[in-house]
């Protein structure tokens, strides 16, 4: 019916992240970035928007693909994960959320566009795992994901390597987010990183890097005085009308009459 009306031959298309994200496991915890522009076909959508998402205290998930798809599903994983904790009085474990996550993709045969980095600590040690949108799933000690995900593997593979400390995990993250943001059309923004550590800690630090900030450029560029609006600029013809706001009604300012019920 709507292909038949007129003008109604192209629908609305979901708002997708465009996306570079990326995850690394060091000898202490697990470490995820992602940028942070969400577009809409050639369109920047939103500078800013979240790709990181809780699923537990212990769990983060890194999305890509369509924007509400990876935020709805991370938010019921997110509860079937504290019900879980609840029934069993434990913390959740990485291949449970993993599982969970898996099912639920593979089971609309992936019309759910999302392509999910889980990242956390449990008593099994740092795990990463990479979750495609029709179900698959892979472990790995580093995976990125996403349109930028070719020019961010470029420098994992190139610099990663085993027992990193948490200052060299950040860093290759960091640099392997920069990576997709500067060769990539759908990545820019900022670059979001979150530590999920052994210890039980976790360490969300949004806007971590801004390497596109325009407030230095915009200061260097000089205007003309001339075209600057100084406050009174415009003459008022007299004195300022004020209409005073109108008094609130109270209940003495009411009828109340009792409502007829049946016995």
């Amino acid at each position: 019916i709507l292909l038949g009306m007129k003008g109604s031959d192209k629908l609305p298309q979901g708002k997708k992240t465009g996306t570079t994200i990326v995850a690394v496991v060091y000898k202490d915890g697990v470490v995820l970035g992602a940028d942070t522009r969400a577009t809409s076909g050639s369109e920047v959508a939103e500078k800013n928007c979240e790709k990181i998402h809780y699923l537990a205290p212990n769990l983060m998930c890194c999305g890509a693909g369509t924007a509400a798809d990876t935020e709805m599903i991370t938010q019921m994983i997110a509860s079937q994960l504290e019900l879980l904790r609840m029934n069993t009085h434990s913390s959740s474990r990485v291949v449970t959320a993993c599982t969970l996550l898996k099912r639920r993709l593979y089971r609309y045969q992936g019309h759910i566009s999302a392509a999910l980095i889980l990242g956390g600590c449990d008593l099994n040690g740092p795990a990463v795992y990479q979750i495609a949108p029709h179900g698959s799933t892979a472990k790995s000690n580093y995976t990125t994901m996403g349109s930028g995900s070719l020019a961010a593997m470029a420098v994992m593979e190139s610099s990663w390597k085993e027992d990193m400390n948490e200052e060299e995990a950040v860093e290759l993250v960091k640099r392997s987010v920069g990576a997709g943001i500067f060769n990539d059309l759908g990545s820019g923004s900022n670059c979001d990183v979150c530590i999920v550590r052994m210890d039980g800690t976790k360490d969300y630090r949004r806007n971590d890097v801004k390497p596109n900030e325009v407030g230095p450029i915009r200061a260097m560029v000089h205007h003309s005085a001339v075209l600057t609006m100084h406050p009174g600029l415009t003459p008022t013809l007299g004195a300022p009308i004020i209409t005073p706001h109108p008094a609130r009604v109270g209940l003495a300012d009411v009828d109340i009459v009792r409502m007829e019920v049946e016995a």
